[in-house]
């Protein structure tokens, strides 16, 4: 059997749990066509570089699979007729990769970033700790 990787993007207005459901159909057809889905992860709602049918955004979301062809061709029929998905890749590899893909590894990377700005400003005082200027008094004085 032949590796492919399958990334397809759904509506914005999906539900997450609409988008899950869209990817379980997908592998009920890959898995009832004697196919396997070895690995599903969902990118999440990411914006578009151009507008797809009057969306800005999308759902990602990519399954590696593990199937002969005429599965696939039957992935890609059905995920045709279904009109919450916008637009799909099918593209064959010679190795799916281990551990987590780059946008995974991505969005954890960006993940951290936003952790290490939340925690404060890095060595710079906070507003009112600073020293640089007298303090004012607001009583007249």
């Amino acid at each position: 059997m032949a590796l492919y990787e399958h990334v397809f993007l759904a509506r914005q207005d999906l539900a997450q749990a609409q988008v899950d459901a869209l990817a379980e159909q997908a592998t009920k057809i890959i898995t009832d066509n004697k196919g396997k889905v070895v690995k599903t992860e969902s990118w999440g709602l990411r914006s578009l570089a151009y507008k797809i049918a009057k969306n800005r955004k999308a759902h990602y979301v990519m399954l590696e699979i593990d199937a002969p062809g005429d599965v696939v061709a039957e992935l890609e029929r059905q995920t045709q007729i279904n009109e919450d998905v916008i637009r799909y890749m099918t593209v064959k590899v010679d190795e799916l990769e281990a551990g987590p893909t780059v946008m995974m590894r991505k969005s954890d990377r960006d993940r951290e970033r936003r952790g290490d700005r939340e925690g404060g400003r890095g060595d710079r005082p906070d507003r009112g700790d600073r020293e640089d200027r007298p303090r004012r008094n607001f009583d007249g004085e």
